[in-house]
């Protein structure tokens, strides 16, 4: 039997749109390729997984444990006013949480950022320390 690990399918839109971090124990930890807002991508390598409950109890209790870690290593780094953790998937269904820095005065504060604007690529430099920095805090 093959590893679940080895034949992880990621959504075309999720490798598209981001850049991986690094492999956590459950999740692809990624970058989401806009510079408005620190954003991360945490992804269960997990092929035909849309919802949360979906996942076996220990898969749950993983990512809940990673979604914590990397919030936590998120507020760190950018030392935001608020953390948002979401998992939508109305447009790519697979499962996937995202974890988004805010701060007061943000283009979208105090709303949601979802469909607002243009995304802003990270320039290469900036992209490479942002990321530096995540995997340290990590």
């Amino acid at each position: 039997m093959e590893d679940a690990l080895e034949t992880f399918r990621l959504d075309e839109r999720l490798a598209r749109d981001s850049e991986l971090v690094t492999r956590l124990g459950l999740c692809e930890l990624r970058l989401q390729n806009d510079s408005r807002w620190p954003w991360l991508v945490l992804v269960p390598q997990r092929n035909d997984v849309s919802e949360l409950f979906e996942l076996t109890p220990l898969d749950q209790a993983m990512l809940t444990f990673e979604t914590n870690l990397v919030a936590n290593a998120l507020k760190d780094v950018t030392e935001a006013t608020k953390i948002n953790v979401g998992a939508l998937g109305n447009i790519v269904r697979q499962l996937h949480v995202h974890i988004i820095a805010r701060n007061e005065g943000d283009t979208c504060w105090p709303g949601p950022i979802w469909g607002h604007g243009t995304a802003v690529p990270y320039p290469a430099e900036e992209k490479k320390s942002f990321m530096q920095k995540i995997s340290g805090a990590l």
